[in-house]
């Protein structure tokens, strides 16, 4: 993350709660704290009313916000269960994109109501073990689905030893429970395959762009595979 893009976020974090400490901002951005103080003064020159209670952390002054969205207070209790759910059950890197939107979320919403968004945080638990994937691709296929372009991976094959090199053309992504399934096109192999995340090494997103001629349903793709396991041998 570049100085401008970190100070833009710091100020949304700030928005996000009534305090925040510089720890949580030095944490979240991953730098020192020195540079979350350099941070702050930045924005403060620029004429951001931030103000400071000593050994409690930094505040806007009430009244300060950015262009407002409108967010109901029922769409930000689902982006907490959305989060909750994630935090227990989801890729890392999905978490820590969802994470980022409430943020930005919690940021426009007025203080009463930043109050009970925190309030319905602490009262969500889950009782089953949590089945976090440890992988980080999620995010990265997300894009490369999006912009269409091509994905180099190092996979680790199901059931064998061994490691192949692939650039592949990802096409859809389901969740079977356990573990995300990337759909693409295999240009190894020449045909549709699926790759399990969990089993991917390396993901390399490369600015070549694909095209098919045909657009790509995962409806369709999901009849055919059933048509096609359902036929007697």
């Amino acid at each position: 993350m570049n100085r401008l893009d970190r100070i833009t976020a710091t100020l949304i974090h700030l928005q996000s709660k009534r305090m925040v400490i510089a720890k949580e901002m030095a944490d979240r951005f991953e730098v020192s704290l020195r540079t979350v103080y350099r941070d702050i003064k930045t924005l403060q020159e620029a004429g951001v009313p931030i103000g400071s209670e000593n050994g409690v952390g930094y505040y806007l002054v009430d009244g300060y916000t950015l262009p407002p969205l409108m967010i109901t207070e029922e769409e930000a209790n689902a982006l907490v269960i959305s989060e909750k759910l994630l935090a227990n059950f989801a890729d890392k890197s999905l978490k820590k994109d969802l994470e980022s939107l409430l943020i930005k979320v919690k940021a426009i919403l007025r203080n009463s109501e930043k109050d009970k968004v925190e309030k319905l945080e602490s009262r969500i638990a889950f009782s089953s073990k949590p089945e976090i994937v440890e992988n980080s691709w999620l995010s990265v296929v997300q894009k490369c689905i999006t912009h269409g372009t091509v994905l180099h991976i190092s996979y680790s094959s199901i059931g064998k030893n061994e490691i192949t090199e692939r650039q592949i053309e990802p096409l859809a992504i389901y969740f079977t429970g356990k573990s995300w399934v990337l759909i693409a096109f295999c240009r190894l192999r020449k045909a549709l395959r699926e790759f399990r995340l969990d089993h991917i090494v390396k993901a390399v997103p490369l600015t070549e762009k694909y095209h098919h001629k045909t657009p790509f349903s995962i409806n369709d793709y999901f009849q055919a595979q059933i048509e096609k396991y359902s036929k007697p041998s």
